[in-house]
């Protein structure tokens, strides 16, 4: 693969996302049923369905226009506190990427950390409030460390994306300390975070859309 992103790459990573969020949408909304509202693979499905719309009406002219234009699509068509902490991650996102043609391991590695960035200011949330924070985190230290280690985009991609898995499963035990599931106190132990899950689906669909394999 390139060693580089392209904006085919960013509307094809979208697609990608999108497609996986469809496939696993019931999922998604039976680990939301656990532990909060039991709409979170619905809220993510219609989304990421208006983010393709948007893009396919309204085609954007560099990487910044396309993230940017999925935040605000997010923001403006997903309910619950999905829309707008994923909202604000692209939104966040795109600012980074402004006047870059392409993204490079290291760019990315910057525009994922203002999206979480932007997803932290927002919800309040740390590492261990069992949240998509949770894979959020793990996965951008992997990818930063790829990063610092010469790793190829493929390499880099594949370990944020593993270090994600990792990260969403670890929510299991823990007790949710913010959104509808910390209502549960005690009870939110066993369960899978949802939206950690969501988070790994889409850094999974980056590894994927943009790797030769």
């Amino acid at each position: 693969m390139a060693d580089a992103v392209t904006l085919d790459g960013v509307i094809a990573w979208v697609t990608a996302s999108a497609e996986r969020i469809e496939e696993q949408k019931a999922y998604l909304t039976r680990l939301d049923s656990d532990i909060g509202d039991a709409d979170h693979g619905i809220n993510m499905s219609r989304g990421f369905k208006a983010a393709l719309e948007k893009l396919a009406t309204s085609p954007p002219t560099d990487i910044s226009g396309a993230l940017g234009g999925v935040g605000m699509t997010m923001v403006a068509k997903v309910g619950g506190a999905s829309g707008p902490l994923y909202g604000t991650m692209f939104i966040e996102m795109g600012k980074a990427a402004a006047g870059k043609e392409t993204l490079s391991a290291g760019d990315w590695a910057a525009v994922l950390g203002a999206g979480v960035a932007g997803i932290q200011r927002r919800g309040k949330a740390e590492a261990g409030d069992k949240t998509m924070v949770d894979a959020l985190l793990p996965a951008l230290d992997a990818l930063g460390r790829a990063v610092g280690n010469g790793s190829s985009l493929e390499e880099a991609l594949a370990d944020s994306a593993e270090a994600a898995r990792q990260g969403m499963e670890a929510t299991i035990p823990l007790v949710a300390r913010k959104g509808r599931a910390s209502y549960l106190g005690e009870r939110s132990a066993g369960h899978q975070d949802p939206g950690a899950t969501s988070t790994h689906l889409l850094l999974r669909a980056a590894a994927d859309a943009w790797s030769d394999n």
